[in-house]
């Protein structure tokens, strides 16, 4: 690769993600192309089914552009929402009350069965309140209040893109047409919301992971970041690598509602976030993610026809809403022991299953 490619996948302020280290093959799509090409279409549905994660290239795309615009602004609200400090922030965790919006402190999950503490904080910010659509919005902290229609104007535009990408896979899954968006028409009150992280460099004789293995237990996860970290295991060696941030691309990621929507046809892939790699890990590490999920009221059950498998004979789908079947797993994540990495090892072939597991998503 030329160095003037080199130096537009770069971010020039920060320090340069090591060319060194084993990294994922995210298959690059673009988004200007995707409502034009069958063959881009094609892919993002392959995508879906093989590894799960995608790069999304913004670029070129009225919508596109708005969102990188909107996210390089966000990470400016980020770092004054955090310099707010936890003192403050503490006021703002609602898990006491079964919630998992508001305010998450550094340490307050464990992130394998050694019982190791997280090496991040975040704050949950729910669509539905920022939507003014909820019928009883949580307070938030000065610095998202003072930022409210630059939330509300992302928190829409967040759910425009990743339901263009719902009518992709609906397509190529052949469900009735719209079946995926009408699940998840932002109209509806769910679970969506944005998720801002912030992990600080770690000793480095002390370095950790930050989040342990998990899936997402959403539909469709947007994520932004810049500073290296986050990792997949390959589903082909049972491996760990690195995904690099790509200047321009957002990074997608399908979760274990859609497995379980499509039968295990689609893939939500394990990933973990370690300290970021190289000269980065001095470096603050923020990420900026729009998590979405079905409607509260609909049935978590798989869906019928096209190309989605039958349930076998004898099978039963649980009774369960979309509120009910992602409260659960969210809560249990928020407060629980992470499931150790060997077990989802062990089950990582089995994509019906991955519908059942517990996760935290954050990257």
């Amino acid at each position: 690769m030329s160095s003037a490619n080199e130096s537009l996948e770069t971010f020039p302020t920060l320090p340069p993600f090591p060319t060194d280290i084993p990294t994922a093959p995210l298959l690059r799509l673009s988004l200007s192309e995707l409502g034009k090409s069958e063959a881009q279409s094609a892919s993002l549905f392959t995508a879906s089914k093989d590894l799960g994660f995608f790069y999304l290239d913004l670029r070129g795309d009225q919508l596109g552009d708005t969102l990188l615009e909107e996210s390089g602004r966000l990470f400016e609200v980020s770092k004054s929402l955090f310099d707010e400090g936890p003192e403050e922030l503490e006021r703002f965790d609602y898990s006491e009350q079964g919630s998992y919006y508001g305010y998450k402190g550094l340490g307050k999950k464990v992130v394998d069965a050694k019982g190791t503490k997280d090496r991040n904080e975040f704050y949950n910010a729910g669509k539905d309140d920022f939507l003014d659509q909820s019928p009883a919005p949580f307070a938030h902290p000065a610095t998202l209040m003072k930022n409210k229609p630059l939330l509300t104007s992302y928190t829409a535009h967040a759910h425009e893109l990743l339901t263009r990408i719902l009518g992709h896979l609906n397509t190529h899954l052949a469900v009735p047409a719209s079946t995926l968006p009408r699940l998840h028409d932002s109209s509806l009150t769910s679970g969506d919301h944005i998720r801002f992280i912030r992990a600080p460099p770690q000793p480095p004789s002390d370095l950790a992971t930050a989040l342990g293995a998990h899936t997402d237990f959403g539909s469709l996860t947007l994520l932004f970041n810049r500073v290296g970290g986050l990792q997949v295991l390959l589903p082909t060696t049972n491996t760990w690598a690195y995904v690099r941030p790509l200047p321009g691309h957002a990074i997608v990621n399908l979760g274990d509602a859609l497995v379980k929507l499509s039968g295990g046809l689609l893939r939500s892939n394990i990933h973990r976030v370690v300290a970021p790699p190289g000269e980065q890990s001095t470096s603050t590490r923020y990420s900026l993610v729009y998590f979405m999920r079905p409607g509260d009221d609909v049935p978590m059950k798989r869906l019928e026809g096209g190309v989605v498998p039958p349930l076998a004979e004898g099978e039963i789908d649980e009774d369960v809403t979309s509120k009910e079947w992602i409260s659960d797993k969210a809560m249990a994540g928020r407060v629980g022991v992470a499931m150790e990495e060997e077990k989802y090892k062990k089950r990582i072939t089995n994509r019906a299953e991955l519908g059942l597991e517990v996760g935290e998503g954050s990257a």
